[in-house]
């Protein structure tokens, strides 16, 4: 069912959800519990919900003794490895309530790259969403290198959205909406919806960033979501804290028309 607007996203039967780690880790850890109760109200309803969670070196970097994010590739999948492991065991603790059970499913580009892996890829997320089951997909950092990382997990959501057919995409940010123009400059005005095709030319998304738990930035959601709006799925980008009215189809955020 494909969703052409964003109060679509009340009846959507598949949705992929996508948040960053800086909405969940760290001091932010105690977000994890409010995204849960509204992604376990949409599977309530009978939605089915693939959750693309960052967050695994983020997690990982207090266990470690760390005082920052690594920079050595070592450091960053030991990391990932450990905090893998807390962060699934977070999102299952938070799920028990609601007597949902979540799948770990974690990928690499060559995953989605490689027809054979493609597919069982697919059959092994489709076979969960079938039995009920919340997969929690993030990118395979303990294997992944710099030359073969999806290079955000904005980009990996628009991707596993394609794999499912999924009906919506929803970007979780750290900010409501999307800017004509970085939110600090006071002439900045928030944009509702832009069509399919539309041309960006003249705002400015800013770049991508790497902060002290994770990478992303405005530019990289804009990408993901054209990715995923010009296969036929629409996207809304906006704030991890306004998860639940997303959810919703309340009118918040930005929606990107899909093609």
């Amino acid at each position: 069912m494909t969703v052409r607007t964003r109060d679509g996203l009340a009846t959507a039967e598949r949705i992929v959800v996508k948040v960053g780690s800086s909405s969940i880790s760290g001091e932010a850890s105690w977000r994890i519990p409010m995204l849960v109760d509204a992604l376990a109200a949409a599977h309530g309803r009978g939605a089915e919900i693939v959750l693309v969670s960052s967050g695994a070196i983020a997690s990982g970097i207090p266990f470690l003794s760390l005082d920052a994010r690594p920079t050595d590739l070592a450091t960053q999948q030991a990391a990932a490895a450990v905090g893998q492991n807390i962060l699934v065991y977070r999102y299952q603790e938070a799920l028990r309530p609601f007597g949902i059970v979540a799948g770990q499913v974690l990928l690499t580009t060559g995953d989605l790259d490689t027809p054979t892996s493609r597919s069982n890829a697919r059959r092994a997320v489709e076979r969960m969403l079938g039995l009920r089951v919340l997969p929690i997909v993030n990118e395979n950092d303990t294997v992944a290198t710099q030359e073969i990382r999806f290079g955000d997990n904005d980009r990996l959501a628009a991707l596993v959205a394609q794999l499912v057919q999924a009906d919506a995409l929803v970007l979780l940010s750290d900010i409501e909406s999307l800017y004509t123009k970085p939110p600090t400059d006071p002439s900045a005005e928030p944009i509702d919806v832009i069509a399919a095709g539309a041309d960006l030319t003249g705002l400015e998304f800013g770049a991508t960033v790497v902060n002290s738990v994770g990478t992303g930035g405005a530019a990289t959601k804009v990408s993901a979501a054209r990715l995923a709006a010009a296969s036929g799925i629409g996207v809304l980008v906006t704030s991890a804290d306004l998860v639940a009215q997303a959810l919703q189809g309340d009118p918040i955020g930005t929606w990107f028309e899909p093609a």
